[in-house]
């Protein structure tokens, strides 16, 4: 089974709202609404978790009710989340099980719940990708030059930015294998942890990339809202007038 999985597990302080930042407005429907409609569209997904901070679940439990069709609802379902992202992806890893149980043939697509422009393309491609290569990120080609600083005062290194890239998600695992992965790292090396595909290169396994999209926006900061209302106005203005 191939499930969907929406992370949405932070409080989003830097943006300094009243509310986690995926709960936000973004022409007259929440962040979070965007990005499960979207995974909503793809039949392929079986199901899709949400692991959501306990605090607001229950007000998660009402956008849904709100916003999503009764007859998807029964597709959606929600788990806790947990301190950090991949404590979250394993919550909702831990649900599935006690749901479907153990399986390798059990897949997740996973998808920050502030990434609310992700196109069908992106998560058809994961669907594809990950039953081949058992672990998949998504990129695009990094267009700024980046440097290396050890202090923030002095440049270290620039490497060729031909050989970089950003990395957004979806980022698709065999689910067991994640599990496994991050079960066999030290509480050290899970605290260095900055998303799921380091769980598998840590543990040498090979991450395939799917390309990405730039309008696969991640909105973290004030300015990334503002653009991002830009952007959704600007989308349901088209469809209006198509």
């Amino acid at each position: 089974m191939i499930f969907g999985v929406i992370v949405a597990g932070g409080v989003g302080s830097r943006m300094g709202a009243d509310r986690p930042k995926q709960f936000l407005d973004l022409a007259g429907c929440p962040i979070i609404i965007y990005t499960l409609k979207a995974f909503l569209e793809c039949q392929r997904l079986e199901h899709i978790y949400m692991g959501v901070h306990p605090e607001w679940v229950a007000y998660m439990e009402g956008l849904i009710e709100t916003y999503i069709p009764e007859e998807s609802r029964q597709r959606v379902h929600l788990a806790a989340g947990g301190g950090e992202r991949n404590d979250t992806i394993m919550n909702v890893i831990a649900q599935i099980e006690a749901d479907f149980g153990t399986a390798e043939t059990h897949y997740i697509i996973t998808q920050d719940g502030v990434r609310p422009f992700v196109s069908r393309r992106l998560i058809e491609a994961h669907v594809d990708a990950v039953v081949e290569y058992d672990a998949v990120d998504t990129a695009i080609p990094a267009v700024d030059t980046i440097i290396v600083s050890d202090d923030g005062q002095f440049i270290d290194d620039i490497p060729e930015r031909k050989y970089l890239y950003q990395s957004q998600t979806p980022q698709s695992f065999r689910m067991d294998l994640l599990k496994k992965l991050y079960e066999g790292l030290t509480p050290e090396k899970k605290s260095i942890l900055t998303d799921a595909c380091k769980i598998c290169t840590v543990g040498q396994v090979p991450v395939h990339i799917v390309p990405g999209e730039v309008s696969n926006m991640k909105i973290t900061t004030v300015m990334d809202y503002k653009i991002a209302v830009m952007v959704a106005k600007n989308r349901l203005f088209d469809t209006e007038n198509s």
